[in-house]
């Protein structure tokens, strides 16, 4: 049974960093894309981040690209996202997601395409 537990999630200010941790366990890891959306109140769910099972291949949305990073350690089945200059629009529940498709070399940003979700961890960003 594939489980992911996404942790790391908190209140920070403007301007603040996060780093956010999934640690996936039961079937494959290394062999699998990852991604990472978040959902706001009132919002529909948003493409934040993802990446290869290599690592070699990365995409971000505009929103954003340039602040937020995703890595993965394929040793430890654990995919982060490290998010810096955060902004109150960044408010939302952070989901981890375990690409359905071996192999993929170029990642996917719709959500449809993740077959496995984490239960989400909370990020709130004050003004």
């Amino acid at each position: 049974q594939v489980q992911l537990v996404e942790s790391g999630g908190g209140l920070v200010q403007t301007g603040g960093s996060l780093r956010l941790s999934c640690v996936v366990s039961g079937g494959t890891f290394n062999i699998y894309a990852m991604g990472w959306f978040r959902q706001g109140p009132g919002k529909e769910r948003e493409f934040v981040a993802a990446i290869n099972w290599s690592g070699g291949s990365t995409a971000y949305p505009d929103s954003t690209k340039g602040r937020f990073t995703i890595s993965r350690d394929n040793a430890k089945n654990t995919v982060y996202l490290q998010m810096n200059s955060l902004k109150p629009e960044d408010t939302a529940t952070y989901y981890c997601a375990k690409d359905q498709a071996r192999w993929r070399a170029a990642v996917t940003r719709e959500w449809r395409e993740y077959a496995y979700w984490g239960q989400g961890t909370q990020v709130t960003v004050s003004s």
